[in-house]
Order: structure tokens, then C-alpha cells, then sequence
């Protein structure tokens, strides 16, 4: 598999993330359940969860915390295919 890469991300309702991939798929990302562990920790404030970016070909925040672009392939719920 092609490594994929993350061009776009955007806030939804209660951390979900919307996350659009360079190969024209696009899924929603569910981060509720890595926010007890480690930096991510950092990002349950919601100011500071929406702060999230595009980061190299990944997502990261301004609290150094990022993602694996692997991981959030692997995790997003894919709404819409290439």
C-alpha cells in the first residue's frame, strides 16, 4: 500500500475529525478514543482540538501532538471513495 497523504481536515461535532486524502477519498476520524493517552491528552480542550492542521502529509496540532498518516487511513471511516 501507498503510504497515503493527507490533504485536508476539519472540525466536527465532538472530536471527529473530516479528513480528505490526496487520492480523492474522504472519511471522518473518531478521536474520543485517544484522548486519555499521552500529548493527545493536550488536544481534549476543544479551542485546542480545533486547532488542528495539515501537517507534511499528516495531521498535527500546535501542541506537538500528530498522527501517523498510516493511523488516520487506518482508523477514518471512509465516506467517500476515489
Amino acid at each position: 500500500m501507498i503510504c497515503p497523504v493527507v490533504v485536508s481536515v476539519e472540525c466536527e461535532e465532538d472530536y471527529v475529525l473530516s479528513v480528505a486524502f490526496e487520492s480523492g477519498e474522504k472519511g471522518l476520524l473518531d478521536m474520543r478514543p485517544y484522548l486519555d493517552f499521552g500529548i493527545f491528552g493536550k488536544i481534549r480542550d476543544p479551542k485546542v482540538f480545533g486547532s488542528v492542521r495539515v501537517s507534511f502529509d499528516t495531521i498535527g496540532w500546535e501542541t506537538g501532538a500528530d498522527l501517523d498518516p498510516e493511523f488516520v487511513y487506518e482508523k477514518c471511516r471512509i465516506t467517500q471513495r476515489k
